[in-house]
C-alpha cells in the first residue's frame, strides 16, 4: 500500500476514532460508577442492586446534562469569539464542578417541583423503580435532543420523567396538574422574557454607543455603567440562586449586597476602561473588544450558578433512591452524600468535555451571528430573568431563557435591518427624478448623521411625501423584500418543537420504562 493511500485511510477513519474515544471514555466513567456503587453497603450490610443501577443511570444523566444544558452558559461567549471553544469548555467544567460541590447543598427535594404526591406511592420499592424510570427517561430524551442539536431543559426532562412514571405507578390522580400547568406556561414565559430583556439591552447599547459619532468616548462613559449593572444582576443572582443552599438571604438583602458590589465594580473599572479605550479605533469592531472580559466572567458565573442549582437534576433522583434504600421509606427530602454529588459534578464536566461542543456551536453560531455586544445582552437576560421570575413566582427554565435571548437579539437585528432598508428606499423614492449622484450623496450624508440629525432629515422627507399611498397588501409585499432573515428559521422551529415535546416525550418514555421494570422486577 502506498504512503498516500495510508494517509487517506487515516483521514477517513479519524472521525470514527474520535467518536470511539468519546464513547469509550463515557463508558469507562459509567463502569467506574458501577464498581464504586457495588462496594456501598446499605444498613443491612447487603449491596443494593437498585442503588447500583440508579448510580449508573445517574452518571449517564449527568453526562447528558453536561452535553446539552451547559452549552447555554458559554455558547454566546464562544459564538462572539470572546472565548475559544477549548477555553469555554475548561472554564465551564471548572465552575460547574465548583458550583455543584461548594454550593450544591446537603439536602434535595425527592419529588422535583412537587409534581406528584409521594403519599400515593405504596412502598419504597415502587418509589425506587419509579425514580429509576424517571431518571433513565430524562437521560434518554436529553441524549436524543443533543444528537438532534436541540438545547432543551433538563429540569423539564426530569419533570416529565417523574410525571410519566408516577402516573404509571399510581394513576392520574397522583399528578399535581396545577403545577404542571405552571411548568407548561414557562415554555412561553421563559424565552419571551429572556428575548425581550436581551433585545432591550442590545438596543440600549446600540443607541448609547454604536449609533454615536464618537463610539470610543460613548463606550468610556457607558461601559462601566453596563458592567456595574451586570455585577449587580449577577451578584444578586448568585446570592439568591447559586448560594441559596449554603447562605440564606432574602431578596432585599441580596439586592443591597449586589448594589454594593456593583458600586465597587463601577469605581474600580472606570479608570481601567478609560485607559483601554485610549488605544482603540473609532469602530464598532474595536469597541466590541471592551466586552470580552465581562463576557468571560459572565460565562464563569453562569456556570457556577448552574452547577449549584441544576446538579440536582442529575443527583436529586439518585439521592432520593439512596435515601429510600437506606430507610426503606418514602420521604420528601433526602440528604445528598458526597459520592452522589461527585457523580453529578464529574459527570456534568465530563459530558461537557466529550459531547458539549456540538450544542455550544448550535447556541453560539447556528441560530444567529453573535458579537460581544450581543452575547453580553444575552448574559444579562439570563441573570435578570431568573431574578424577576423568582420574585413573581414564575417557573422558568435557564435553557429557555438563554436560547430565547439568542432569538431576541437575532429578531431585533432583523427588525433594525428591515427598518433601515425601508428608510433608504424611502429616501430613494422621495428623490425620484433627481440626479443619481445627488441621491447617493444624500444617503451617505444620512448614514453619517447622528440620531437627531437623522430624525430631522426623515421629518423633512415626510413633509414632502408623495401623494400616492401604498395599500396594505403592497406594504406587506415590500416588507418581504426588505426582510433579511438573520435568525435561521430551521433552527428556530427545531428548537421550539423540542421544547414543546420535552415533557410529553420524557413522560411517555418513563411510563414505558416503568411498566417494563414492573413486568420484570416487581411482583
Amino acid at each position: 500500500m502506498e504512503f498516500r493511500d495510508i494517509n487517506e485511510f487515516e483521514n477517513a477513519t479519524s472521525r470514527g476514532r474520535k467518536e470511539m474515544f468519546r464513547f469509550g471514555t463515557a463508558l469507562l466513567f459509567i463502569i467506574m460508577i458501577i464498581l464504586f456503587a457495588s462496594n456501598i453497603q446499605t444498613g443491612t450490610g447487603v449491596v443494593s442492586i437498585e442503588l447500583v443501577v440508579a448510580a449508573m443511570i445517574g452518571g449517564y444523566m449527568a453526562l447528558n446534562i453536561g452535553a446539552n444544558d451547559v452549552a447555554n452558559n458559554v455558547g454566546p461567549a464562544v459564538g462572539s469569539k470572546a472565548l475559544t471553544l477549548t477555553g469555554a469548555i475548561i472554564i465551564a467544567a471548572i465552575f460547574e464542578s465548583a458550583g455543584a460541590l461548594i454550593a450544591g447543598g446537603d439536602v434535595v427535594s425527592t419529588i422535583k417541583k412537587g409534581i406528584i404526591d409521594p403519599a400515593l406511592i405504596g412502598d419504597s420499592d415502587t418509589f425506587i423503580w419509579l425514580m429509576i424510570a424517571a431518571l433513565l427517561a430524562g437521560a434518554l430524551w436529553l441524549n436524543l435532543a443533543t444528537a438532534m442539536g436541540a438545547p432543551v431543559s433538563t429540569t423539564h426532562s426530569i419533570v416529565g420523567g417523574v410525571l410519566g412514571a408516577g402516573i404509571a405507578a399510581a394513576g392520574w390522580s397522583i399528578a399535581n396538574w396545577e403545577q404542571m400547568g405552571a411548568i407548561a406556561a414557562s415554555w412561553i414565559i421563559s424565552p419571551v422574557i429572556g428575548g425581550l430583556i436581551a433585545a432591550s439591552f442590545l438596543y440600549w447599547i446600540k443607541r448609547s454607543i454604536t449609533y454615536r459619532d464618537d463610539m470610543v468616548s460613548a463606550a468610556k462613559k457607558m461601559l462601566p455603567i453596563l458592567i456595574a449593572i451586570m455585577a449587580w444582576a449577577f451578584s444578586t443572582y448568585l446570592i439568591m440562586k447559586g448560594l441559596k443552599k449554603i447562605w440564606k438571604v432574602d431578596f432585599i438583602d441580596a439586592v443591597l449586597i449586589g448594589l454594593a458590589i456593583a458600586t465597587a465594580t463601577y469605581i474600580t473599572l472606570r479608570p481601567i476602561i478609560a485607559r483601554q479605550a485610549k488605544r482603540l479605533e473609532n469602530t464598532k469592531a474595536s469597541v466590541n473588544t471592551l466586552f470580552t472580559m465581562p463576557l468571560i466572567f459572565a460565562a464563569a458565573l453562569l456556570s457556577f450558578a448552574h452547577g449549584a442549582n441544576d446538579v440536582a437534576n442529575a443527583v436529586g433522583p439518585l439521592a432520593a433512591i439512596n435515601d429510600a434504600v437506606q430507610t426503606h421509606g418514602v420521604s420528601t427530602k433526602a440528604e445528598i452524600p458526597l459520592w452522589v454529588m461527585l457523580i453529578g459534578a464529574i459527570g456534568i464536566s465530563l459530558g461537557l468535555l466529550l459531547f458539549g461542543p456540538k450544542l455550544i456551536k448550535t447556541v453560539g453560531s447556528e441560530i444567529t451571528e453573535l458579537d460581544q455586544m450581543r452575547a453580553f445582552s444575552i448574559a444579562m437576560a439570563a441573570s435578570i430573568t431568573v431574578i424577576v421570575a423568582s420574585q413573581l413566582g414564575l417557573p422558568v427554565s435557564s435553557t429557555h431563557i438563554a436560547v430565547g435571548g439568542v432569538f431576541g437579539v437575532g429578531f431585533l437585528r432583523e427588525y433594525l435591518k428591515r427598518s433601515y432598508a425601508k428608510t433608504i428606499q424611502s429616501i430613494r423614492d422621495h428623490h425620484q427624478g433627481s440626479d443619481q449622484q445627488e441621491v447617493e450623496e444624500y444617503i451617505i450624508r444620512f448614514e453619517k448623521a447622528s440620531l437627531i440629525e437623522k430624525k430631522e432629515m426623515l421629518a423633512q422627507l415626510k413633509a414632502k411625501e408623495a401623494e400616492v399611498a401604498l395599500s396594505k397588501k403592497e406594504r406587506k409585499s415590500l416588507d418581504k423584500v426588505y426582510q433579511k432573515e438573520l435568525v435561521k428559521r430551521s433552527a428556530f422551529l427545531k428548537i421550539v418543537a423540542a421544547w414543546v415535546i420535552t415533557v410529553p416525550a420524557s413522560a411517555t418514555l418513563a411510563a414505558l420504562i416503568y411498566f417494563t421494570i414492573r413486568g420484570m422486577m416487581l411482583p
